[in-house]
């Protein structure tokens, strides 16, 4: 029985490293195809190093490439890779895939800035920026389901921070009043779902769900019935300054996207390190990933299943009302109906995919942040696809995203399971 589990285990990864070949090489021939095959010999793509103006960091030279070359080679590549995966295979697919991946966006972007400028580091900024709130949104999931607690509210939490930030910073002139009030926001809404889901053992999703509900329409009724009247006295706040960190903002390319930003986007990458070392280097990750795993054993040690459940989801609550403060305050500077747009679900998804990791949350992050940041630079080339389809992109890669990763990724072993001490 053994002999024929173990056999049957080598014919599926003999028969995934064929498919995952497969695909490969079809992608290939896909840039090849596409992006390649009907060019105009001759043509070249300009992709700008320099930021736009107003930046301090040093100027370099733009990358001129000359473009159906430089697609035959980023295909020819990516048939390489999916040939030597369908004859031979490669110890890690993932890096392959991601490898492949970048083959297909780069040619993509190629072709559909052939004989114009793209502002790479420009597109590169916006990615960053446009990733905040996901961020932001996934690292909430990610403290919450580490302690054992599903958390599907984060998007109506995100939502009641958005419109609570700018009526405060309104009201007050002050836009860190604001930031406070956004945050308080978060962990009374996420106390609120903690409360239903540990105390009374609600279900989880149910709970998360209601306060989405309550949110939307909340906001939604207060933004028509006060906001929309009374614009400047309640819904014109302004926004934080871009605060460029001295030397480090001059360094050519990293200095425009990493260090001459606003301080919500400063707080999300300070946040991602913070969580990291937490989780995985102090005793409070230790108790933290032990209640999410195995909760029983947990409370046989001593620690506090309860209590620990309850901080960390209203200490997710808080990175939300970050995450929803930059929507307003961080952003535009008012509040529109249901302006978070999902954002909190594709955190959600980001989770996933950085596997409960705050970094591996960040770069999944990075990845949407990156589509929804094209699909606006695309627009602006003018490329010859429907604005429909490209305002899709971000969800597309989420639904690709969850279709892919979601079978493999494995959640914390006690997550959304209430505990009941005996």
């Amino acid at each position: 029985m053994t002999i024929a589990s173990a056999q049957m285990t080598k014919r599926a990864d003999v028969t995934g490293h064929r498919v995952t070949g497969l695909v490969l090489l079809v992608i290939g021939l896909a840039i090849f195809g596409l992006f390649g095959a009907a060019l105009e010999p001759g043509l070249e793509t300009k992709f700008g190093l320099n930021p736009g103006f107003g930046s301090q960091a040093i100027k370099i030279p733009d990358l001129v490439l000359p473009t159906q070359p430089a697609i035959y080679m980023l295909a020819g590549m990516a048939v390489f890779f999916g040939a030597w995966q369908l004859a031979r295979g490669f110890r890690s697919v993932g890096a392959v895939i991601g490898i492949v991946a970048f083959c297909f966006i780069a040619a993509f972007l190629l072709w559909a800035a052939r004989g114009k400028t793209f502002n790479l580091v420009g597109m590169l900024s916006s990615s960053l920026v446009r990733a905040t709130p996901i961020a932001l949104a996934a690292l909430c999931g990610v403290i919450s389901e580490r302690a054992g607690v599903v958390n599907i509210a984060i998007e109506g939490i995100m939502l009641m921070a958005t419109q609570t930030a700018v009526v405060s910073a309104t009201i007050s002139g002050n836009l860190y009043v604001g930031l406070v009030v956004a945050i308080l926001t978060g962990m009374l809404l996420a106390a609120i779902h903690a409360f239903l889901a540990i105390k009374f053992k609600v279900d989880q999703i149910v709970s998360g769900v209601a306060i989405n509900i309550f949110a939307t329409g909340a906001t939604s009724f207060i933004s028509s019935r006060f906001l929309e009247r009374n614009t400047d006295v309640l819904n014109n706040s302004g926004t934080f300054p871009v605060i460029a960190i001295p030397l480090l903002s001059k360094i050519p390319i990293l200095g425009p996207i990493f260090f001459a930003n606003n301080i919500i986007v400063y707080l999300m990458i300070l946040l991602v390190v913070a969580l990291h070392v937490l989780l995985f280097y102090t005793p409070w990750g230790l108790r933290t990933r032990a209640v999410g795993e195995h909760p029983k054993a947990a409370d046989t040690l001593g620690i506090n299943v309860y209590l620990m459940r309850y901080v960390n989801v209203i200490l997710g609550g808080a990175i939300a009302g970050v995450g929803g403060a930059y929507f307003s305050i961080g952003s535009v500077g008012r509040f529109d109906e249901i302006m978070t747009a999902g954002k909190g679900f594709i955190g959600l998804a980001a989770m996933i995919f950085g596997k409960w990791n705050p970094v591996g949350a960040f770069f999944s992050s990075l990845l949407f942040g990156f589509a929804d940041s094209l699909q606006v630079k695309l627009q602006i080339l003018r490329v010859p696809i429907p604005s429909e389809f490209l305002l899709m992109a971000p969800y597309i890669v989420t639904m690709v995203v969850l279709a892919g990763v979601v079978g493999r990724a494995i959640p914390p072993a006690a997550d959304g399971v209430p505990y009941e001490k005996d």
